[in-house]
């Protein structure tokens, strides 16, 4: 059998529309584990709220998290982390930003956010991850793998704007949702992570299969031999990613049925 690796999102791809694995999914991929392919979850998500997935599914797996800043190996340790040079970080903290737009940092341990916001705790319901609030204008930047704002598209388009008038060249600029506007360091994404791994399990880009719904998969999905473009998608992923095959929704377990197909299950 010749290895692959299967890489894959998690919310709008891998995970339902209830933010869970389903019954298929974890038998698929516990199955593929077991013939030795190798397994990656790659999320915006930080990692120790991904960690209650690969406890799920019970397999090795390696964890690419917060977009790319951080890369861990199925037994836990940290293999890379890339993070905002302190004075950026600063910068953006500070950005000045409307009162409904909810600024959050991920650093190695925790995610810290600058207001109370319940709502978007569901996301987490099934990992018990959570935010806790803290004054973050007066930190000093340092150790910061993630600047999330949340909030309506058009204020984000706005802050966007303003980072990219900052330093464009520095950061590396994103959406996990439209109202998810992501910055991390320059270079710093879901492919450049994937790349290193890649080559450190010394597996071919033209066998690895890579899932995606949103435009911080885009990296990842340009760099694999085989991408697949969920069909609950972002329109803008599949116009920037024109030679992946669209695959069925994240509500239907399209990875797991894909995959069941592609590996003959």
């Amino acid at each position: 059998m010749t290895a692959h690796l299967i890489v894959t999102d998690l919310d709008g791809t891998l995970l339902g529309a209830d933010h869970a694995l389903a019954d298929v999914t974890v038998d698929t991929l516990r199955a593929l584990a077991g013939q030795g392919h190798h397994i990656v979850l790659a999320s915006g998500r930080h990692y120790r709220d991904i960690l209650a997935f690969r406890d799920h599914l019970g397999i090795e797996a390696h964890i690419i998290s917060t977009n790319g800043a951080y890369t861990h190996s199925p037994d836990g340790r940290l293999i890379e982390a890339r993070y905002l040079p302190a004075g950026l970080a600063r910068e953006l903290i500070r950005l000045p930003r409307p009162e409904a737009v909810r600024l959050n940092l991920y650093h190695d341990d925790e995610w810290l956010i600058d207001a109370p916001a319940p709502e978007l705790l569901a996301l987490h319901t099934h990992t018990g991850f959570g935010y806790r609030v803290a004054e973050l204008d007066g930190l000093d930047g340092e150790g910061v793998g993630k600047v999330l704002y949340i909030g309506e598209p058009a204020a984000l388009g706005e802050l966007e704007q303003q980072a990219r008038r900052r330093a464009e060249r520095e950061l590396h600029i994103t959406y996990s949702m439209d109202n998810s506007l992501e910055i991390m360091a320059g270079g710093v994404n879901k492919g450049t992570a994937l790349t290193a791994l890649l080559a450190q399990l010394e597996i071919p880009a033209e066998r690895c299969l890579a899932f995606g719904d949103n435009r911080n998969d885009i990296e990842m999905l340009d760099l694999a031999g085989e991408a697949h473009v969920m069909g609950n998608a972002h329109p803008a992923l599949m116009e920037a990613v024109p030679g992946a095959l669209r695959i069925g929704s994240h509500d239907q377990a399209a990875v797991a049925q894909r995959l069941i197909e592609r590996f003959a299950l």
